[in-house]
């Protein structure tokens, strides 16, 4: 994550980029239906550490993150966002143990779906917002009870931990250049819940098979797809990644149905599409108005008289950040 710093230019192959963030999206949400199959072996906190850890581990080797010259408000920042990361994958998970996949993503992106329409102060976005809602009231029209409420009130509060992870991440993205950030927070996330999965799996951590498996799930739910999606910005306008992101619920119903055998009732999938769209919508009602193109030709420059930068562009580019869970 790398905040408020200029994305390299856009690469030209928009397709390529839709299937970029169409590949990091499978990946983060099969990585999901990997951690279920995960639990009974692990038990959910084992789960989080074996993920954290591992890819803490893949994150210090790949950025070599420097550690000298930072003050005592940018690790602060970084605890914060650690505190986040383990926050966020701890409830997130303990959700999945108790209901399935598809509505427990599609409860959780009300987190960051609610953060784009309070930061947007336009009135279009609070009809996706109520277009949420209503998606919301449509999936408790199958039964609360069917999804188990515990799991729907860890679901959202996953959400909640979601919308803090994407400020902390723009905080860190202006304070560490690249993934550095990322790296360490993902240290400190691993480090917290360390003792809480030795004490739910102890020596079943080390098991080969609990190993391989759990450095699948690193490698689907974090590395994978943040490679893919920051190959994807190069191809792809901000806006179009954005909306694509929002096809997280329906993409997790799929995994939950081919890897966990989770079927949806009619209601339930329809609930879903109403969430995706919502999602979708509040994207776009936050997005900064386009840019004025520059005159052509341009006027010189007057020596001495600074530039303006762009707020619109910087807005966007720092939107543009992948927000992995």
């Amino acid at each position: 994550m790398t905040g408020v710093h200029p994305l390299p230019p856009r690469a030209p192959g928009r397709l390529g980029g839709v299937a970029l963030v169409l590949g990091g999206a499978l990946s983060v949400q099969f990585g999901s239906a990997l951690a279920a199959l995960l639990f009974p072996r692990t038990g959910v906190a084992g789960a989080v550490t074996l993920r954290l850890t591992i890819g803490a581990l893949v994150m210090l080797v790949v950025c070599r993150p420097r550690v000298r010259g930072y003050g005592r408000r940018d690790w602060a920042a970084v605890v914060a966002f650690g505190l986040a990361l383990a926050g966020m994958n701890s409830i997130f998970y303990q959700a999945i143990e108790r209901i399935p996949l598809g509505p427990a993503v599609t409860l959780e992106v009300l987190g960051p779906l609610a953060l784009s329409v309070f930061g947007a102060r336009r009135a279009a976005a609070w009809f996706w917002a109520a277009l949420a809602l209503g998606g919301v009231a449509l999936l408790g029209q199958g039964g609360f009870d069917r999804l188990d409420p515990v799991g729907a009130a860890l679901a959202l509060t996953a959400g909640a931990m979601w919308a803090a992870y994407i400020v902390c991440s723009a905080r860190i993205g202006a304070r560490f250049p690249g993934a550095d950030g990322l790296a360490l927070a993902l240290t400190f996330a691993a480090l917290l819940t360390l003792p809480f999965g030795l004490a739910d799996a102890g020596g079943r951590l080390a098991d080969p098979a609990v190993l391989g498996l759990g450095t699948g799930l690193a490698l689907l739910a974090s590395v994978l797809p943040y490679s893919l999606e920051l190959a994807a910005l190069r191809r792809l306008p901000t806006a179009t990644f954005a909306v694509m992101m929002s096809l997280g619920p329906a993409i997790a119903a799929v995994a939950g149905w081919l890897v966990l055998g989770q079927a949806l009732h009619p209601a339930e999938v329809l609930a879903i599409g109403l969430v995706v769209a919502a999602s979708a919508g509040a994207v776009r009602a936050a997005a900064p108005p386009p840019s004025p193109a520059p005159p052509s030709p341009a006027p010189p420059a007057v020596p001495g008289v600074p530039s303006e930068a762009d707020p619109a562009a910087v807005s966007a580019a720092a939107a543009a950040q992948p927000a992995r869970r």
